[in-house]
C-alpha cells in the first residue's frame, strides 16, 4: 500500500497570540496519531539581522521578519515532514510567518489564525520577556519600535489566507474542540 500524505495545519499569528499553545494542545490531544509538529522559533538564524526602527531609528535585531530565520533549512524539515515518506497522518505547522511565506501556505491543507487584541498580546510579552531578564522598557521599546510594525506589514494581512480565525484566549476551548473534531475527520477519510 502506498504511503499517504499528510494533513498539514499551519497555524499563524501574532507575538504572544497562542500559536504555540494551541499547537502543543492540538498535539497533545491527538496522541494517538503519529503527528509531527514543526515550531517556526527553532529556526533563528544564529547571527540574526538587525533592522531600524521607522520612528525612532533605534537599531534592533530582527526576529519578525522572513530574514531572520534559516528558511532552507525550514523548508527542507517541512518538506521532509509533508512527505508520505515521513509515515506522519498530521504535520503541525506553527509560527508567525506560517501563512506568509508562500512555500509554507500553498502546502496547508487547513490554515489557522490566532487572534488576540494588541493590549493582551504586549501583556503576554512583557511577562515572557521580563521573566527571562529583560527590562519593562526593554521589551515595551522593542514592541512599539518593531514587533508592532512587524505584525501590521507582516503578520496581520495574513489573516486573509486563513480558512479558521480562533480567539487566542484559548479560555473556553470551543474553537479547540471544533478544531480536533475537524482535523480528526480528515485524518478518518
Amino acid at each position: 500500500m502506498t504511503a499517504k500524505k499528510p494533513y498539514v495545519v499551519g497555524i499563524a499569528g501574532g507575538t504572544c497570540s497562542g500559536k504555540s499553545t494551541l499547537a502543543q494542545r492540538l498535539v497533545d490531544a491527538l496522541g494517538d496519531r503519529k503527528v509531527i509538529q514543526i515550531n517556526m522559533d527553532k529556526y533563528f538564524k544564529k547571527v540574526t539581522p538587525t533592522t531600524v526602527a521607522p520612528i525612532t531609528r533605534k537599531t534592533y535585531v530582527e526576529h519578525n521578519h522572513p530574514d531572520s530565520f534559516e528558511l532552507d533549512r525550514f523548508y527542507a524539515d517541512f518538506d521532509a515532514a509533508v512527505s508520505p515518506a515521513s509515515g506522519a497522518e498530521l504535520v503541525v505547522v506553527e509560527g508567525l510567518l506560517i501563512l506568509y511565506l508562500d512555500h509554507i501556505r500553498e502546502a496547508l491543507d487547513l490554515k489557522v489564525f490566532v487572534d488576540l487584541r494588541s493590549d493582551a498580546r504586549i501583556v503576554r510579552r512583557i511577562q515572557r520577556f521580563m521573566a527571562r531578564g529583560q527590562t519593562f522598557e526593554e521589551v515595551t521599546d522593542r514592541y512599539l519600535d518593531t514587533v508592532r510594525f512587524r505584525h501590521d506589514e507582516l503578520i496581520e494581512p495574513t489573516r486573509w489566507h486563513a480558512d479558521l480565525v480562533l480567539n487566542g484566549t484559548l479560555d473556553d476551548h470551543k474553537g479547540l474542540e471544533v478544531l480536533l473534531t475537524w482535523i480528526r475527520a480528515q485524518l478518518d477519510k
